[in-house]
């Protein structure tokens, strides 16, 4: 059987889904491609776009089946074109089927564990339309949107519903000074940032500066402290917590709200070290360590030992040198998880569970309706 060919056409059922979202279909061939805005079970005519080691990209060309729970999406730059906005990319689902698929494949990832009873149901969030507090425009100086879907190229947007009511304000008055020369990309970039939340007005906008992270979804936010906070009230405050990943100390204010007398929040940028110093939590000491450094968490280790709670909020990437904090005669008792990413949790994880703690729950939640991303909050204890 000849293998596929650019440009080809071919019919196919959605199989499953991948970790970004994307359908999975299987070509005559039997070779796999990723398919952006199909879901499983739909039967499709699809255009081979691209190919890399042994799987394809395809482009869907015509919905002959559709799944039940589609639905006709709230935004008019939802979509899988070369002009589309690609933030949102599973907008054209029922927003309980994306539930259901979020928390399906937090168990398919974790089943490797042997925790499915300690994981509860998925947590949705209250709300999927205006819950974005925070957001990163592209402009090139005359357009002004984000990343069109499956590329490198600017989707010009005119609006966004899943921003707050006051992030909308602030797009349409930067929609405003369209064009703008002083919007134009510096040489070499194909675009110039914007970034923009809620502590901020229009005229406070400057071009390719970040502002201090923040958890997107302030009422998901909210929830994580609260869940955090009612597991810490249950332990001893008079232990030490160690805190890795600290940021400005969102989840650091939770600790020392606690009671706890000693914490030691660990951040690597050195700025939200200063701002985190600068609040002058009670018992909280700000400590500067670049935690993707494996030398740098052995140094830590030794400044840390005698800490018996554990709470950490890592990027994407997850904690790759955890293992450096884990030595065999480690003295954490109670491990609180926060990832953003399951596959790297689950790594991460493993480690964990062969440093002799034991996952005592895990509550998945969504953070951002309409993507596949998912929050994991877990409790481990030993």
């Amino acid at each position: 059987m000849q293998p596929a060919a650019l440009h080809q056409g071919f019919t196919a059922t959605v199989r499953d889904l991948a970790t970004d979202g994307r359908g999975i279909v299987e070509h005559p061939t039997g070779q796999v491609f990723f398919v952006s805005g199909v879901w499983p079970g739909e039967t499709a005519r699809f255009r081979v776009t691209g190919f890399k080691q042994r799987f394809g990209f395809a482009q869907l060309v015509a919905l002959l089946e559709p799944a039940p729970a589609r639905v006709t999406p709230p935004c008019p730059h939802h979509g899988v074109g070369d002009r589309d906005c690609g933030g949102c990319p599973w907008q054209f689902m029922d927003y309980r089927a994306q539930c259901a698929a979020m928390e399906q494949r937090v168990r398919k990832t974790l089943a490797r564990h042997g925790i499915d009873a300690r994981i509860a149901s998925l947590r949705p969030a209250p709300e999927i339309l205006g819950y974005r507090n925070r957001a990163q425009f592209k402009t090139d100086g005359r357009q002004l949107g984000f990343v069109a879907a499956g590329s490198n190229r600017l989707a010009p947007i005119s609006d966004c519903p899943v921003l707050t009511a006051d992030n909308r304000d602030t797009l349409r008055t930067l929609l405003g000074q369209l064009p703008n020369n002083a919007w134009k990309p510096q040489r070499k970039h194909s675009w110039t940032t914007l970034d923009v939340d809620e502590a901020m007005q229009a005229d406070e906008v400057v071009a390719n500066q970040r502002r201090p992270f923040r958890q997107g979804n302030s009422a998901q936010n909210s929830f994580m402290r609260h869940w955090l906070a009612e597991r810490l009230q249950s332990l001893d405050p008079s232990r030490t917590v160690t805190e890795l990943f600290a940021g400005s100390g969102n989840f650091t204010e939770v600790i020392a709200a606690c009671g706890f007398q000693a914490i030691q929040a660990v951040e690597g940028v050195a700025e939200s070290v200063a701002q985190l110093a600068a609040r002058e939590l009670p018992g909280t000491r700000a400590l500067c360590h670049n935690l993707f450094i494996e030398a740098e968490c052995h140094r830590l280790q030794a400044r840390t030992a005698t800490s018996s709670v554990l709470v950490l909020d890592p990027p994407r990437d997850g904690f790759r040198h955890i293992a450096a904090l884990l030595p065999k005669k480690h003295a954490y008792r109670d491990v609180f998880y926060i990832s953003c990413d399951v596959a790297t949790f689950s790594r991460d994880l493993q480690l964990l569970l062969q440093a002799g703690l034991t996952v005592r729950e895990l509550q998945p939640l969504d953070l951002f309706p309409h993507t596949p991303h998912v929050e994991l909050l877990c409790w481990l204890q030993r």
